[in-house]
């Protein structure tokens, strides 16, 4: 199993330390690094940072946000970054949700699985530049409908690559099946090795659509990691990260991060962490979280525990793990890992 770091967005500001940091995780052998937006840092340009100061670690966006820029300027940003890394972008793109793609992009988040699917075929036909881009669509229709001067064009820039990786990140069943069905690869958030039959489940719907599992298809999962002999206060460092994204990283109702938590059986306790959040009493909330969960989605504890933790992983659908954010020690992260 391969080992990569997702550094995730910036909040509040880019770590000061990104640079070295950046250069360590080349050094010491990670397999990738990856960048997410949601409102605040863009996922292209510190990933055009990273390349800059790395020669080897593959370069992920994970993920680019498909209510944040068209299809085309999403190309444009991936083949010119593939260009100048020498071939090393994997392009994960996601829905987002209705309160950032509203509320942030002014972009209506109605039926996102077909604008996903849509988004991705135009994806495509850019990324290959095999003929003038062309779309019927009803989300991304080329040319615009009842344009006079608009034309099919093609890429002034050659690809690097036609085959430019194309993953998707997904939680809910059918949006996981959307991937196998039409990405290279699969890009998990909240991942539990306890429920691996469910996600082969939705895997194999996918891949039979296709006809088949594509060569190279690959399941990328973001997962915590927190070395430390103590347990519970290992725990205690994810606590408040999970209770944001169960309890406030969306709208009741239209929180999927919510509602993974929910399909794992653990509703009662991702309403209680929701209604606290919502009503602003965060450590509350993070406290709401039973370690058991915490277990679940993460690898926490002494290393020699993480060790055995992580052969749950072993056997499942996951060929990498992305460590979450940037472990204060990556030396040590990549010795255990």
């Amino acid at each position: 199993m391969r080992i990569g770091v997702n550094v995730g967005h910036f909040a509040g500001a880019p770590p000061a330390d990104l640079a070295a940091r950046l250069r360590e995780i080349d050094e010491f052998g990670f397999a990738s690094v990856w960048f997410a937006e949601a409102y605040g840092s863009d996922v292209f340009t510190p990933l055009a940072f990273a390349a800059a100061l790395t020669s080897r670690v593959r370069l992920g966006t994970a993920v680019a946000q498909v209510p944040a820029r068209t299809p085309a300027a999403t190309a444009m940003a991936a083949t010119t970054l593939d260009h100048l890394s020498g071939g090393r972008v994997v392009l994960g793109v996601g829905a987002s949700g209705p309160q950032v793609s509203e509320g942030w992009h002014g972009v209506p988040y109605a039926r996102p699985l077909a604008r996903t699917r849509e988004y991705v075929s135009v994806l495509r036909q850019v990324l290959a530049r095999e003929a003038p881009v062309r779309n019927d669509g009803e989300f991304f229709p080329l040319p615009s409908p009842g344009s006079e001067l608009g034309k099919p064009l093609r890429s002034s820039l050659h690809p690097y690559r036609a085959a430019l990786p194309v993953m998707l990140g997904a939680e809910g069943p059918r949006n996981v099946a959307l991937s196998a069905e039409i990405a290279d690869g699969w890009l998990a958030m909240f991942l539990a090795p306890a429920f691996d039959d469910v996600y082969r489940s939705s895997l194999d719907e996918g891949f039979a659509k296709r006809g088949g599992r594509p060569e190279g298809f690959e399941v990328v999962a973001t997962v915590p990691v927190v070395i430390d002999d103590d347990v519970e206060r290992a725990a205690d460092r994810l606590r408040p990260d999970l209770a944001l994204y169960m309890g406030g990283m969306g709208a009741r109702g239209a929180n999927f991060h919510h509602d993974v938590f929910v399909r794992m059986g653990y509703g009662a306790v991702a309403q209680r962490v929701q209604e606290l959040y919502l009503d602003r009493r965060k450590d509350e909330a993070a406290a709401a979280i039973p370690t058991e969960l915490v277990e679940q989605v993460s690898l926490i504890g002494p290393v020699s525990r993480v060790r055995r933790e992580l052969d749950r992983w072993d056997g499942t659908v996951v060929d990498e793990i992305a460590v979450q954010g940037l472990p204060d020690d990556l030396a040590a992260v990549a010795r255990l890992l």
